[in-house]
């Protein structure tokens, strides 16, 4: 949530943004319920100071005739106090409607565009293989090697269920904990958070109203998390921390689940788009400054790369473009992992940072140096999230005889085990 103030003092700059996201909110419409609110909200004030005053008068009376008068006088008051709150309920709840919906400005550095189409790629890494045989898909590969079974997930849960059984599941396994290593080695501390939230956390995070089709909501009005950021942000709500504390560095793990209610039709088949999976997630509050956020930003995108990187798949990172910026992001970078069946990379993890946007919503502050309060600023980035990434990772290192090689940095966690045979 942006600061009212700043919106009312910067309105074109933020018109600006909402036509970079390709976002529609009627920012004039908020000014004008703006200037009523704080109109009323100053005559309720007066209201109340009169009533206040005027209860001190009677209290004080002697003369039980002018005590009478006054208290005549106080019913007209708290009518007059009753018509304006009354009149101010509904300029409040579409006040705090509009305002959900203004996004963050996003930095100049993010080039314009509609879609994931318009992003500019900004990096490669990696060979990507070249097979001497006819290569596979990670679903009949994983079906030979008894590694999932996408039948008995269908019979269980329904359309896009599996289940990761044998190798399957220990290599996702050897993955939580290598990864749990590996950005453990980068000062971050481990988190398991609850799948199961309150709603006031998803409108924190920016993921509700927007998202809400996509979302899982229980009959008790709570809601499942698509990602662990959503709990690791709810963790500090309505805390004040010092200073000394930042940066406050999570990996949070959980499971996670998205309906996917946009996406009928693509990736059907396999693990690439599936209602629950799990998803290790690099979640840092810092100072208030834009040059920190850039730095960490910078710093996350760049540990999930290092993290790829060790396992050997070949990757590029692109620069989202306005239109495919969330409405609370200042800037992001998508991971995407070569996926050779397919001939195209496929997003494997998103870096973003929101400046104060999340932490005004949670009201998250630090105290600074000077004893100013200040919002913090929030960022997160995928670590990793299964089994998504088996789909590059059997694939890449699919063998001849049908067997996978596991990648070096995973195999104290499969048993010293070298590849994944029938």
């Amino acid at each position: 949530m942006l600061d009212i103030k700043f919106i009312r003092e910067n309105l074109e700059v933020v018109k600006l943004a909402a036509q970079k996201k390709h976002m529609e909110v009627d920012l004039d419409r908020l000014v004008v319920l703006d200037d009523k609110r704080r109109a009323l909200m100053s005559a309720l004030e007066e209201k109340r100071a009169a009533q206040n005053k005027a209860s001190s008068s009677i209290a004080s009376a002697t003369d039980d005739e002018k005590r009478q008068e006054m208290i005549a006088q106080m019913q007209g008051l708290k009518k007059e106090i009753q018509d304006i709150e009354d009149e101010l309920k509904p300029v409040m709840d579409e006040w705090k409607t509009i305002m959900l919906q203004v996004p963050q400005v996003p930095d100049m550095t993010v080039p314009d565009g509609a879609s994931d189409e318009d992003n500019v790629e900004v990096k490669t890494w990696g060979e990507k293989p070249q097979f001497s045989f006819d290569a596979k898909d990670h679903i009949e590969i994983m079906i030979a090697l008894k590694m999932v079974d996408f039948e008995r997930g269908v019979k269980v849960h329904g359309f896009r269920g599996y289940y990761l059984i044998g190798d399957g599941a220990r290599l996702s396994w050897a993955i939580w904990n290598y990864a749990n290593q590996f950005f453990g080695n980068k000062g971050f501390d481990p988190m398991l958070v609850p799948a199961i939230v309150r709603k006031s956390n998803l409108y924190g995070t920016g993921h509700l109203p927007n998202e809400a089709e996509d979302i899982y909501k229980t009959q008790d009005d709570d809601y499942l998390i698509g990602t662990a950021e959503v709990s690791t942000m709810g963790y500090y709500a309505d805390e004040i921390l010092e200073k000394s504390q930042l940066p406050i560095k999570h990996l949070s793990f959980s499971p996670c689940y998205r309906r996917e209610a946009g996406s009928h039709g693509k990736d059907t088949k396999g693990l690439i788009r599936v209602h629950e999976f799990y998803k290790l997630e690099q979640v840092v509050l810092c100072e208030a400054s834009h040059e920190e956020s850039v730095k960490f930003h910078e710093w996350i995108n760049r540990n999930t790369e290092e993290f790829i990187e060790s396992l050997g798949i070949p990757y590029r990172t692109v620069l989202n473009c306005g239109g495919d910026l969330g409405q609370g992001q200042v800037k992001k970078y998508d991971i995407e992992l070569w996926v050779p069946l397919e001939g195209t990379y496929r997003e494997i993890s998103s870096a973003s940072y929101f400046h104060d946007f999340q932490t005004r919503r949670f009201n998250t502050r630090y105290r600074d140096t000077d004893g100013t309060l200040r919002y913090a600023h929030s960022l997160n980035c995928t670590a990793i999230p299964t089994p998504r990434i088996l789909v590059s990772l059997v694939e890449n290192f699919q063998q001849e005889d049908g067997s996978i090689r596991i990648p070096e940095v995973l195999r104290p966690y499969m048993m010293g085990k070298e590849a994944i045979t029938a």
